[in-house]
């Protein structure tokens, strides 16, 4: 044995992925590179898209007087659609990227620009997930139905934004966030203010989160010319993510507080009102640990979103329960 080990791209993993992820462990081989194409080997960009989903329909379970059988399903469903959209958005970036990430050293190793997968099988398989997804979304209502195909617009623009705007990341949230207003609409059948005031809580997140991810690349990026909010804001990134923090905290307040007065119980309110606190909470616990000039640091803290937005969700909830 030589004694040296495997790069990524020889391996067939890909190197931002956890080690010892279920995919490179269990997944049937042929199958791996198409589960690497959907991120499957990465989780936490499932959790961004669906957390969202589950904000809008527990707040307006919360503003109809609690939740009702039919949004267990609407919560199940989301869950499988998040998966398969999340997948189906990240196969259609890598196939639109596969120039960039070949020059990234974070990213060369993703299954097209290795060579693991074509670009005709990736179509095939950017189809197949968004079938899938499209028959689970059929099941919910008209108006649902409805925002789930507007919302293949933005995931089809978001992977060119980063070539002609220093603001890709809002891109980002408009698709990442859709979720927020699918989720109430499934469960209400319209939409109001306090909603959109939820979607755009969740679309100032990505901006924070986004952010701190791609410090990872901005050297790389600046090699290429690829325009991302981390080159933009530089050394001034913290006073910005301050920014967005108390902004992702006023309106998601704003939502809770549109959605559930005069006439919603003190206890309902109240739990809903802690969800955007401790979410604060959690992203000044982020601001604080955050070095942009290393990467590991900024791929963890990333990762720690998850738990962000699941606090929001948790306490929002436990308000529509009560």
């Amino acid at each position: 044995m030589s004694g040296k080990s495997e790069t990524p791209e020889a391996a067939g993993t890909v190197a931002d992925a956890y080690r010892g992820n279920w995919v490179d462990r269990i997944a049937p081989a042929f199958s791996r590179p198409y589960l690497r194409l959907s991120r499957a080997d990465r989780p936490i960009g499932t959790w961004l898209l669906l957390l969202p989903c589950w904000w809008g329909i527990s707040l307006a379970a919360a503003s109809t007087g609690g939740f009702v059988w039919h949004d267990l399903w609407l919560a199940v469903g989301c869950a499988m659609g998040a998966f398969l959209m999340r997948g189906a958005g990240c196969t259609w970036n890598d196939i639109t990227d596969r120039k960039i990430d070949a020059s990234v050293a974070r990213t060369r190793s993703r299954p097209i620009p290795s060579g693991q997968v074509s670009v005709k099988q990736a179509l095939g398989w950017m189809a197949i997930q968004s079938l899938v997804a499209l028959a689970i979304l059929l099941s919910f209502n008209l108006p649902a139905i409805i925002l789930g195909f507007i919302s293949l617009g933005p995931v089809a623009i978001y992977p060119f934004a980063k070539r002609f705007t220093w603001w890709p990341q809002i891109f980002l949230g408009i698709a990442f966030n859709w979720g927020a207003l699918l989720g109430w609409v499934a469960h209400s059948g319209s939409l109001g203010w306090p909603t959109v005031a939820l979607y755009l809580s969740g679309l100032v997140w990505t901006l924070f989160y986004d952010t701190i991810y791609a410090h990872q690349d901005k050297e790389d990026d600046a090699l290429i010319g690829v325009k991302s909010t981390a080159r933009l804001f530089g050394d001034d990134s913290a006073k910005w993510l301050g920014g967005f923090l108390m902004g992702t905290v006023a309106l998601m307040t704003a939502a809770v507080m549109g959605a559930l007065l005069p006439d919603a119980p003190p206890l309902r309110l109240v739990l809903a009102l802690i969800a955007p606190w401790a979410m604060g909470w959690h992203m000044l616990w982020q601001m604080r640990q955050l070095d942009i000039d290393d990467p590991d640091i900024c791929l963890k803290l990333f990762r720690a979103n998850r738990d962000t937005g699941l606090i929001a969700a948790l306490f929002l909830a436990a308000g529509a329960i009560v």
